[in-house]
């Protein structure tokens, strides 16, 4: 037999290429475990040529690092077979552990499947040397190099079926696994080649004209490595990024989270929103229709937060909303449902079936509502009104029950701060009514209902006309001539105030500009402005607009701001009134004395006029203490360098009182009542004419 020697460092680089073969089969396997369709696939194709590519350069190297005192070489042809076997029980192992499961029949199938095949590939590419007489086999040490490839592949696929998810400490598992793993290849390889013996005189066919062993290991090792290393850094770049694309995918997902709780939850104050309250509540009227219970509806609106709202500012009436919202909570069960729906409205779904029980919670509601809420330092007193309706009782549908326990709410109002009431069919009947009234007003100023009359306003010491007030009716088709008080709040529920405020600012110009036509080119004419119309971002342009369509000095036209709206939030009032004022039109202050005014912001205001509310002129006479006010006002007002307006003057002696302590100008009943354009001159003229004769004498 010819003695063989082994290359020291080849043999050592073959246990390398080993373990970095096996690491990479492991690592293949993680990623075509996360990868699915088409980049499976060729992750697959990919990782199964790396890694075979890896255990056949192990078993080659090996090959050249064993010496023989003959020339020795390779076929190529062969030596491929060999490369092409190592590839395709690669891609089988790989295809293997990335199953769902790998039970033990699979386990011990794929281990005697891919056992022989590696075997075979070393045994293939020991024939690649084409030895002459044949290689002579030790069959005991065959046999044993067989069942090492064997028990070393199932070993490999169930550690890599394993370790295939990617997760914190796999690093230093794979790596451990690995080592074994390559230990076991290289054990398989050696025992093959401890089985093989060469016969004296043994002659290497492939030495003439097959691979040259000098460069070939060196090629081959190079290759190898870089294949292994291209592989590895493609999936450590391709693991970044997924990682990357982990961490934008849950920032994405928070944030749809996020979004969707916005879409269904109240802004302020966390409680669901009507979104959210349609949903429950179709679910719970499925539920109650299919089981035959019932459940209660309760419909909440807090009395005088308006007032609040409008005398301590929006953002103390906020807060308040958030506290009011954390009481209601505090007081129900959590498994009911408590929405905001509106401004000040919220509704209840409760699973209380019968009206008693209702009316205990719905009284515990306004109990816990009733207490004192201490915000920014004041101590805010406000109710609960609460309308009630039970399914199926008051209501078939969600849309049925809103609307009964909304029309139930708005007479628990009537009845009274802090009340509640339970639906009745009568109550439909004026909830039709508002409804039909709102889709009618929708159309009323298109239509030409809408029309203006004007009160007159008198210079209280020469008591000659300088002007009047535009005031709003509705001549409704049916209903006849409406006041304000009947389709105003409902114009402000519905937003339609601001296009009705632009239409009667428009109105009252052109007539304006029609009397300074006629000659009366000192009067003026005052318009008011709704809160929802003064916070209007187009106000400014459109109050510009109007007094360049119609020609009009700006001085003519006076916009009268209620003292609530004004002090709502001063500081966007400042900034809309300096605004307006700068137009040139007249600020007058509204309803003065009635709201909640500070001196120090009210002497900031740009108002040219302060109008004395007719609340403190009704009970007028010397010595009252409204008459301690209008005194009071006045001085305030000369003090500002503001005219005082006098309104709701309907007797001789309010009319003499109000001249001698010195308002600028008065009007009300006793002067003049509010009239249609043509009846407002006809009705001047003979004032004009008396005052025309008085001058003469």
């Amino acid at each position: 037999m010819l003695a063989n020697t082994y290359n020291p460092l080849l043999v050592v680089c073959s246990l390398l290429v080993a373990i970095l073969a096996a690491y990479t089969a492991l690592d293949m396997a993680g990623r075509i475990a996360l990868a699915e369709g088409r980049t499976a696939r060729w992750w697959m194709i990919g990782g199964g040529c790396a890694m075979g590519l890896g255990i056949w350069s192990m078993h080659f190297v090996g090959m050249l690092a064993f010496n023989l005192p003959i020339a020795l070489g390779y076929d190529p042809a062969i030596t491929s077979l060999s490369l092409l076997i190592a590839v395709a029980a690669s891609m089988f192992a790989l295809w293997l552990v990335c199953q769902n499961t790998l039970p033990m029949p699979r386990l011990v199938v794929g281990a005697l499947l891919m056992g022989p095949a590696i075997a075979g590939m070393h045994y293939t590419g020991m024939a690649a040397m084409r030895m002459r007489p044949g290689i002579d086999y030790d069959a005991t040490l065959v046999a044993l190099s067989v069942s090492i490839a064997i028990v070393a592949s199932g070993a490999a696929l169930w550690i890599a079926f394993r370790l295939r998810q990617r997760s914190a400490g796999r690093f230093l598992l794979r790596a451990v696994a690995s080592l074994v793993m390559g230990v076991a290849i290289v054990g398989m390889h050696y025992t093959g080649m401890a089985a093989a013996h060469f016969p004296a005189g043994s002659i290497c066919d492939a030495a003439r004209d097959g691979a040259n062993p000098a460069w070939l290991a060196l090629v081959v090792i190079v290759v190898t490595l870089a294949v292994i290393a291209i592989a590895l850094i493609i999936s450590v770049l391709d693991l970044r990024m997924e990682a990357r694309t982990a961490v934008l995918a849950a920032s994405l997902a928070e944030a749809n989270k996020e979004l969707a709780y916005l879409a269904l939850h109240d802004s302020l104050t966390g409680l669901p929103n009507r979104v959210l309250l349609e949903d429950r509540l179709a679910q719970l009227v499925r539920g109650a229709r299919h089981s035959k219970r019932r459940f209660t509806l309760m419909f909440m609106d807090l009395d005088s937060f308006k007032a609040v709202n409008d005398a301590l500012g929006h953002h103390v009436g906020d807060k308040l909303l958030v506290e009011v919202s954390r009481r209601l909570r505090a007081a129900l069960p959590s498994h009911d449902t408590i929405a905001r729906v509106g401004g000040d409205e919220f509704v209840l779904l409760s699973n209380v079936e019968d009206a008693t029980a209702a009316a205990d919670v719905a009284q515990a509601l306004t109990r816990a509502i009733e207490a004192p809420f201490e915000v920014e330092t004041h101590a805010v007193h406000i109710s609960l009104s609460v309308g009630i309706a039970i399914y199926p009782d008051n209501g078939a549908d969600q849309q049925e029950l809103l609307s009964n326990a909304d029309a139930a709410m708005y007479h628990a109002k009537a009845l009274g701060s802090g009340s509640c009431c339970f639906f009745e069919p009568s109550m439909q009947a004026d909830v039709y009514e508002q409804m039909q009234l709102a889709h009618e007003l929708r159309s009323a100023v298109a239509a030409g209902e809408m029309v203006l009359h004007y009160q007159p306003k008198f210079g209280a010491a020469s008591g000659e006309a300088v002007g009047a007030e535009a005031l709003l009716r509705w001549n409704h088709p049916v209903r006849g001539l409406l006041s304000p008080d009947h389709f105003i709040p409902l114009a402000e529920k519905t937003g339609l105030i601001v296009s009705i405020g632009m239409w009667v600012l428009d109105e009252s110009c052109r007539q304006l500009k029609l009397w300074h036509c006629m000659g009366r080119t000192g009067w003026s004419i005052a318009v008011n402005l709704s809160p929802l119309q003064f916070v209007d971002d187009g106000l400014v342009k459109a109050v510009q607009d109007v007094l360049r369509r119609h020609d009009l000095p700006a001085h003519c036209l006076i916009l009268e701001v209620t003292e609530t709206t004004a002090m709502r939030d001063v500081d966007v009032s400042l900034t809309v009134l300096r605004q307006l004022r700068h137009t040139g039109v007249q600020i007058a202050i509204d309803d003065f004395g009635t709201g909640y005014s500070s001196l120090v912001y009210l002497k900031r205001l740009p108002a040219t006029e302060l109008k004395i509310d007719r609340a403190f002129v009704r009970q007028l006479s010397h010595g009252t203490e409204d008459a301690a006010i209008v005194s009071a006002v006045i001085a305030l007002g000369r003090t500002l360098n503001l005219r005082i307006v006098a309104e709701g003057v309907e007797t001789h002696q309010q009319r003499t009182y109000l001249t001698d302590v010195g308002c600028d100008m008065l009007q009300g009943f006793l002067l003049g009542r509010p009239m249609s354009a043509d009846a407002f001159v006809e009705a001047l003229m003979p004032c004009d004419a008396a005052l025309a004769a008085t001058h003469a004498r």
